[in-house]
């Protein structure tokens, strides 16, 4: 009798032991279900290593694709049922910390000190999110092609002017080698209109609303500066001078590789594929000047905490354990996107002193530019697409800038100004 109570005892204490030092689980919900890169992969691989690496989280992944993902964090949101860690998408970050999805990251900030700007996502001076890559957009041609119509090859100190930029593509369309002189992307849709076209909308002198007071897009909008935008960026599909926005998506990844773009609009992720065609003819050029200082965008996707996590601290133990870089480093050379460091920088196969893509970090560091920091940027990002697609298929400038103004500042109003 006193074997079997000494035996139950011992089994008790050692059930309370397990239960003590269980892992508590923590939920992540992640954007690229389906990656044709290895972002999912290593992002499968960090969520390994941390929970091996400590005995107090066990995080669960749960991924969707991408096209859902924001529509299933609203839901899940309204139903409190979001996950620990959110991924989110840079420029959204805002309204999702103004609609209480989000809580600040809670980490010193003296820990992202280097950073590349667009990978720290601020709210009301608050950082809520981080990421572990960045994206930068160059202009991405041959050497030999410039040199072949004796155009000036840009730096990052000498930019290509407006004017410079719009001759280069006229000579080019005029000698006829070529289907289209540059291929701006029009056959993407969605987040890439704001984020490759408002920096030309930006480097004018306009923007998408006020960024001193978020409360309108009036005058920037549709003053003159973004007058002169929006007649230059007609110009481009009345000249014959870029592909419209029945550009077939085939056409678009393969155009300048096959020969039929001069030039193509285009981001780092895209690079690679080029240095393989053209070997050390690529180029990677900065964004031209338009008057107002050359502008590309900046902000990607970056980790978060929920707003309705319990477990704020496993999170943030989570997320702090991936700002490394040797997974910055793994990111990069994994998926070809930007490191967030300069450190981790230097040491990725593309990157680093000399590598292919060196200089997609440089103009990153002297060129990038987030997109409109507020909750409004969501419904703002959707107007403005529409209105440079309309404006590209011939619609009236001024109506088009008027009403995309009208439709902003109307959101801004019935939302109470977004807490600005």
């Amino acid at each position: 009798m006193k074997l079997k109570l000494a035996l139950i005892t011992a089994l008790g204490a050692f059930a309370l032991g397990g239960a003590v030092s269980a892992q508590t689980e923590l939920s992540l919900w992640y954007h690229g279900a389906g990656s044709a890169n290895a972002e999912e992969a290593l992002v499968n691989e960090l969520v390994e290593e941390f929970n091996a690496s400590q005995s107090d989280w066990v995080v669960s992944i749960e991924t969707f694709p991408q096209l859902a993902y924001n529509d299933s964090v609203g839901a899940a949101a309204l139903a409190g049922e979001l996950p620990d860690i959110l991924d989110v998408d840079g420029p959204v970050m805002p309204n999702w910390a103004w609609a209480n999805y989000m809580q600040p990251l809670g980490i010193d900030e003296a820990t992202l000190e280097g950073y590349l700007p667009g990978t720290i996502g601020r709210w009301d001076g608050v950082v809520y999110s981080v990421g572990l890559w960045d994206a930068a957009v160059a202009i991405m041609t041959r050497r030999s092609t410039l040199e072949a119509y004796d155009i000036r090859v840009p730096t990052l100190e000498e930019p290509w002017t407006g004017e410079e930029f719009t001759q280069a593509l006229m000579t080019i369309r005029d000698s006829g080698d070529f289907e289209y002189p540059l291929d701006l992307g029009m056959a993407w849709t969605g987040e890439w209109y704001p984020y490759a076209f408002s920096p030309f909308l930006q480097s004018f002198g306009g923007d998408i609303v006020d960024r001193e007071t978020y409360q309108t897009a009036e005058d920037v909008l549709n003053g003159d500066e973004a007058i002169a935008f929006a007649e230059w960026w007609q110009m481009l599909f009345e000249e014959n001078l870029v592909p419209g926005t029945s550009q077939d998506a085939a056409d678009r990844e393969t155009g300048l590789v096959n020969g039929n773009y001069a030039m193509s609009w285009n981001g780092n992720w895209a690079a690679l594929p080029v240095v393989e065609a053209f070997g050390e003819d690529a180029l990677f050029l900065p964004a031209p000047d338009f008057g107002n200082g050359p502008t590309i965008g900046a902000g990607s996707w970056q980790f978060g905490i929920s707003a309705t996590s319990e477990h704020p601290e496993g999170a943030r133990a989570f997320i702090e354990f991936a700002l490394q870089d040797r997974w910055f480093t793994a990111f990069s050379d994994g998926t070809g996107l930007l490191p967030p460091t300069a450190s981790a920088a230097a040491e990725t196969e593309n990157y680093a002193e000399g590598g292919a893509l060196e200089v997609f970090y440089e103009l990153s560091d002297e060129q990038a530019l987030v997109r409109p920091v507020t909750p409004g940027y969501i419904v703002q990002a959707r107007i403005f697409e529409s209105m440079l697609a309309d404006i590209a298929n011939g619609a009236d400038i001024f109506d088009e800038l008027d009403a995309a103004v009208d439709e902003i500042s109307r959101d801004i109003e019935r939302n109470s100004g977004y807490g600005h």
